[in-house]
């Protein structure tokens, strides 16, 4: 028999309803095999409704099961440090919801507790595993654009449930948090490199969070990014990068899904060729790498310490926002 990583799944989170037990449900190496919640009716029926053989009414049940090789964390923001540490000490191997942490300081502590305790800790940035992220970077190392110069995305879509998590500041909420990581994080992705200064501005919701922001990021070689995201516009989701001779745009750029999707490649007025890539289920792909990783020992595609930057940029950009749109340098992050 195929060995396969035995999942858990720490909480009844929509995306992880929807999107990422599926996945286990379909990897060629992973089997779902628990659910907890701390409602232990919740998690008994969650498991009936979705054929989850075992559940548990607390989030501890599930770290002292020891047929759980690996936990799935979809917790709120502020939640996931805690649980991510407590599944390491518990010998469990932790792929965790982006974004990894509430700041930079935090991912370095989830780190140095997987390490102590030997697992793997992975953000689950999905968006990177789809056959079109590569073949972007793959067109931009081939020159296909010439000398790379500037990035722009968008991420925003409108929350209409004012209760939601994603408006509450003690959770880790916020525009930025939510989908505005992705922008940062595709910008990071397509440079190979980290922004020394940003500038933002925010409209803050009542609640204290950031309802729409939008910011600028400047990286050492002069390339420029720029992204918008909000809780509260119609939903928009791409990126464009455009370089001294041509530009690609990827349209559906975060969820592109498992049918056959695009990249426009253009040059001025004139020429334009597509590139058809053909889809594939980016969380599949994401929870059999993490898998892989996990049971063979080998280092995740993607490090802590790539977290960490993310959020390093994520923490400029708050501070920028709150200080009047204030020029803020980024935060040297410490190697993990």
């Amino acid at each position: 028999m195929t060995e396969k990583l035995r999942w858990g799944v720490l909480s009844t989170a929509n995306i992880g309803r929807v999107a990422v037990n599926p996945a286990i449900r379909i990897s060629s190496n992973g089997v779902l095999r628990a659910v907890a919640s701390r409602n232990a009716d919740r998690a008994r029926e969650f498991a009936r409704q979705h054929e989850i053989p075992v559940w548990h009414g607390s989030y501890h049940a599930m770290l002292d099961d020891d047929t759980i090789d690996a936990i799935y964390v979809p917790l709120p923001n502020s939640m996931h440090r805690e649980w991510c540490i407590r599944a390491a000490e518990h010998g469990k191997h932790v792929l965790c919801e982006k974004p990894l942490a509430l700041t930079a300081e935090e991912c370095h502590e989830m780190d140095s507790a997987a390490r102590t305790n030997r697992t793997t800790l992975m953000e689950a940035f999905m968006y990177r595993f789809h056959p079109r992220t590569r073949k972007v970077v793959e067109l931009i190392n081939a020159g296909v654009i010439g000398e790379l110069r500037f990035i722009r995305s968008a991420f925003t879509f409108r929350l209409t449930r004012l209760n939601n998590i994603r408006l509450l500041p003690d959770l880790g909420g916020g525009a930025l948090m939510d989908v505005g990581c992705y922008c940062v994080n595709i910008s990071r992705t397509v440079t190979d490199a980290e922004p020394v200064e940003v500038q933002a501005f925010a409209r803050w919701h009542e609640g204290g969070v950031d309802d729409t922001l939008a910011a600028t990021m400047r990286f050492a070689d002069g390339v420029i990014a720029q992204f918008d995201c909000s809780l509260g516009m119609e939903r928009r989701e791409s990126y464009e990068v455009a370089g001294t001779d041509g530009s690609l745009d990827v349209p559906g750029a975060f969820l592109p899904g498992a049918g056959d999707v695009v990249i426009h490649e253009r040059h001025g007025r004139g020429e334009q060729r597509d590139h058809v890539v053909p889809g594939d289920n980016e969380y599949r792909l994401m929870v059999e790498h993490f898998a892989d990783c996990a049971l063979h020992g080998r280092p995740p595609r993607y490090s802590v310490a790539e977290a960490a930057g993310n959020m390093a940029v994520i923490e400029a950009i708050y501070r920028s926002a709150r200080d009047g749109g204030r020029p803020t340098p980024v935060g040297r992050v410490a190697s993990v």
